[in-house]
């Protein structure tokens, strides 16, 4: 049975992690919750006071939901806001006018108003928006006060107060992009030096744990994707960032040749999981030669956390290509006992199928790619 005090220090401590654990919540979601409030109460200001409306919560509900705690798509997502209120607003106004309000009118005026809206467009957010704002018309806002077209231009008030509070007081986009890049090289050298050591050690399972976390890899690349979309709306919008975007588009180069790496990587792993399962002997150099490429990833992410030229990572991963591939050139610099069943060119394959991504990742064009390997390799063979 568990002692009192042991209770009550285990309770504390669960206490305290999820008082840490929120407060770098909050740390990292401050911003943004001062861009949904100051939006909110512009929003509510240009309606109310400017315009005149008569109770306008269409417009701080479209501010602050244009804008949001993610990051990402606001643009969209502000367009997206506009367009679902206004379809369901003017249908509402419009059946209602015809046939006032009650349940079976709900269900006509919410059924009608998500119908045209997954017609139009079929955006989650646009349909979504359209059958609550029908709701709230049929429900709270009888017509007589104030007009669909009011209640339009009040979405629209809401989602423009969204974008200019993004421009006026956007949160860094770089930093954010960086840290997504930086979380999925990480990813990729963490799934080959797991590779490397399999290979290394001759290990199925140490391979097979590989193979699940490269499996695995794949929502931290699409959230690098979703954070260079939305750094590039920021710096769309907003002056301050306009001279990044040409940053951003390497970023964004980056995030497509580290897709593929990854990819790569997964194939790597499978066969490397097969060779050993297989009892084949892979030469100690292989094995090297992953882990030099793995120290490449990290000259490109140190250049990356520098702002830096990538340029300089490029000789680390060609000197790994070269190291693997010399091992398909002259067989007989294996470790291995019976270099002639080793399946190494299947690997080295993948080895420079990775070091192709990573040379793109430098800036390098395919084309400047194979041809830098071409230069390095003992082979001609590339491809």
């Amino acid at each position: 049975m568990t002692s009192g005090p042991g209770l009550l220090r285990r309770t504390v401590q669960r206490v305290r992690g999820r008082g840490r654990v929120g407060g770098r919540r909050v740390r990292a979601s401050w911003l943004p919750i001062l861009q949904c409030a100051f939006a909110a109460g512009i929003a509510l200001y240009v309606a109310a006071d400017l315009l005149g409306h008569q109770r306008p919560f269409f417009a701080p509900i479209a501010a602050v939901v244009s804008l949001g705690i993610s990051l990402n798509s606001r643009l969209r997502r502000a367009a997206e806001l506009v367009v679902g209120v206004s379809l369901g607003v003017l249908v509402g106004d419009l059946i209602i006018a015809q046939i006032g309000s009650g349940v079976w009118q709900l269900i006509l005026v919410v059924a009608l108003a998500m119908t045209i809206a997954v017609f139009t467009d079929g955006g989650n957010l646009i349909v979504n928006q359209a059958g609550a704002s029908a709701v709230l018309v049929t429900t709270l806002l009888p017509p007589g006060e104030s007009g669909g077209i009011d209640r339009c231009v009040d979405a629209l008030v809401g989602g423009a107060a969204g974008i200019l509070v993004a421009a006026v007081v956007p949160v860094n986009p770089i930093r954010i992009v960086r840290r997504e890049a930086r979380r999925v090289l990480d990813d990729l050298v963490t799934v080959l030096t797991e590779v490397a050591a399999a290979l290394r050690e001759g290990d199925p399972r140490h391979a097979s744990r590989a193979l699940r976390r490269a499996r695995d890899t794949q929502p931290a690349i699409d959230e690098l994707r979703a954070a260079v979309r939305s750094a590039g709306e920021v710096a769309t919008v907003s002056p301050l960032y306009r001279p990044r975007r040409r940053m951003l588009r390497r970023y964004r180069d980056l995030a497509e040749r580290a897709d593929y790496a990854h990819r790569n990587a997964r194939v790597l792993a499978r066969r490397a999981l097969t060779v050993l399962e297989d009892g084949e002997q892979v030469p100690r150099e292989l094995a090297d030669a992953i882990t030099d490429l793995t120290g490449a990833i990290g000259a490109l992410i140190h250049e990356l956390g520098l702002n830096g030229d990538r340029e300089r990572a490029r000789p680390a991963v060609l000197d790994a290509v070269h190291r693997a591939s010399v091992l398909v050139a002259d067989p007989a610099r294996s470790t291995t006992d019976d270099p002639a069943s080793f399946s190494g060119p299947v690997l080295v394959a993948q080895v420079r199928s990775i070091a192709v991504d990573l040379l793109q990742a430098t800036g390098l064009s395919r084309t400047e790619a194979l041809r830098a390997l071409r230069a390095e390799l003992p082979s001609s063979d590339v491809g």
